[in-house]
């Protein structure tokens, strides 16, 4: 019997949210330690992953198939596609970063704090989240899948309410409310959107009599399962409905800014980089897998919503006071673009959107982490409150203006060649769609410019004259997501090579192909 590594790759941070959370009150650097340590062993197998993962090989690769809930036909069944190698990477790598730069953010307030461990609570729910992302990835039975989307709130919720930012400007009180706020709206909504789902899966199973999602396409595949025509599309609705809070996509989006706004920097790139990766991850793979004909049926009310969130994401960006919302807006208009990808249902729009999940998630990490360094440093998250920080601190505005490009899509920069995938794959089938669509750009690169000119340009305000620059740590976790945007933005193909043959196989699901161009090449 071969090793089980999808297994372990879950199972080691599970492992680790266990041990972190049974280090001794008094021992907190040594909870420190060991949970960076569990998620730099996490990365190594996720490596080896990648390393197995044969893109020209089998669709579902490295698979694990045991009986579990058999009454019911419910399995413990694993597999990978290139997308959710990607995904997996990009999460494993990310959890290093973000636990560095959380270092110091679930210390207690002040010397001799009676709150009950909350260095080691910090550090083993983050650990505890990795491992529920990490096998929402490589779940290919429905219900298993449906038991971790929803289990991960649980740590969000904590994460969110119980050790958010301390930059308040309206005092430790208003700032505990305010998080309060934040985590039991982020719950609500996603619990309503999963509580919906799970009507959806039980009907599933009535309508397929299993779970495995490997089955069902096979069985739709080759004729012996058919779905009514209103069974599918309500099936499909309950399904989305969940990935689109989970996303997020406009209306359902007005959780994140709040949840974002007011978690530390490292539990904000966690929810956008990481969790809201699920919600579109799951609308490939469950969405146009299971439901083909249905997700052909919804594309265009689908489109008209990612429109939508690209242009009133970017729109509210450019009107924000405070960083950490900006980023959230912005969040939102970049996941627009994800979701526009996916239902394009061409080949470059699929790709761009998988390559826009990695990149997505390594600029707004990079953005977001760096502006927590800033945030940190100053005590405020008010633009308003900054100015001349460039001149104090040159290492952190270059890398926070670096962050800030790769988050317009400039050129040579990794997010680039994802927005510009989906883009000419969009234009290809729905060209109004494509050409409205390039105004979020525009916005982009007006928030973010903005943003840079407001916080790091001008005279030195006398309240960050004295702000000090990078700390070692810091550059540690900042540094290597530079280099990959960089790396990334000049050299995609490692990622595409990996993503195009499942994107081919999705397209060939829901029995669809690239349109021809209109003017054929001249021979």
């Amino acid at each position: 019997m071969s090793f089980p590594l999808l297994t372990a790759t879950a199972v080691l941070p599970a492992l680790g949210a266990v041990a972190t959370a049974a280090v001794p009150a008094a021992q907190r650097t040594a909870a420190k330690w060991l949970a960076l340590l569990v998620s730099l062993a996490t990365l190594a197998l996720a490596i080896t992953i990648l390393v197995r993962f044969d893109p020209d090989g089998d669709r579902y690769q490295l698979t694990e198939s045991h009986a579990w809930i058999a009454d019911f036909g419910v399995k413990y069944e694993l597999g990978v596609d290139g997308i959710a190698v990607a995904l997996i990477a990009l999460t494993a790598l990310l959890m290093p970063f973000i636990i560095l730069a959380g270092w110091h953010d679930a210390d207690p307030l002040e010397t001799g704090s009676k709150r009950w461990r909350p260095t080691q609570g910090f550090f083993a729910l983050i650990l505890a989240v990795e491992a529920m992302v990490i096998i929402s990835f490589e779940a290919t039975d429905v219900f298993l899948f449906y038991i971790f989307f929803e289990a991960m709130l649980i740590p969000m919720y904590f994460l969110i309410g119980g050790f958010g930012d301390r930059a308040h400007e309206h005092g430790e009180e208003a700032a505990s409310t305010q998080r309060s706020y934040a985590a039991v709206k982020f719950l609500l909504y996603n619990l309503v959107g999963g509580l919906i789902m799970l009507a959806a899966v039980i009907g599933l199973y009535v309508v397929a009599g299993n779970f495995s999602l490997q089955e069902i396409v096979q069985a739709r595949a080759n004729g012996s399962l058919h779905m009514a025509t209103n069974t599918e599309r309500w099936l499909f609705l309950g399904f989305f409905f969940a990935f689109a809070v989970k996303a997020p996509l406009w209306p359902l989006h007005t959780w994140l800014p709040n949840a974002m706004q007011e978690s530390t920097a490292p539990v904000a790139v966690l929810i956008t980089a990481v969790v809201d990766k699920v919600g579109t991850f799951a609308m490939l793979r469950f969405c146009l897998q299971l439901f083909p004909e249905a997700s052909k049926w919804a594309t265009p009310a689908i489109l008209v919503l990612a429109l939508i969130s690209i242009i009133y994401g970017a729109l509210l960006a450019v009107g924000q006071r405070d960083i950490k919302r900006l980023v959230a807006y912005a969040s939102i208009s970049h996941f627009g673009f994800i979701i526009m990808g996916i239902f394009a249902m061409t080949s470059q729009g699929q790709s761009g959107a998988t390559l826009y999940m990695v990149n997505h998630g390594i600029s707004t990490a990079a953005l977001m982490l760096v502006a927590g360094f800033l945030i940190s440093r100053r005590g405020s998250r008010l633009i308003a409150d900054y100015g001349g920080v460039q001149k104090v601190a040159p290492v952190l505005a270059g890398t926070f203006l670096i962050g800030s490009l790769a988050t317009l899509s400039l050129p040579g920069l990794a997010p680039f060649v994802s927005e510009f995938l989906v883009l000419v794959g969009t234009f290809t089938r729905y060209p109004a769609i494509g050409i409205i669509a390039t105004f979020g750009i525009v916005l982009a690169a007006l928030y973010t410019l903005v943003l840079y000119q407001r916080t790091m340009t001008g005279p030195v305000k006398a309240e960050v004259s004295a702000m000090p620059d990078l700390r070692a740590r810091e550059l540690v976790v900042v540094a290597p997501l530079i280099v990959l945007l960089i790396f990334l933005g000049v050299y995609p193909k490692p990622v595409t090579d990996i993503v195009n043959p499942a994107v081919k196989s999705t397209l060939s699901d829901v029995h669809k192909k690239d349109p021809k161009p209109a003017v054929e090449a001249a021979k």
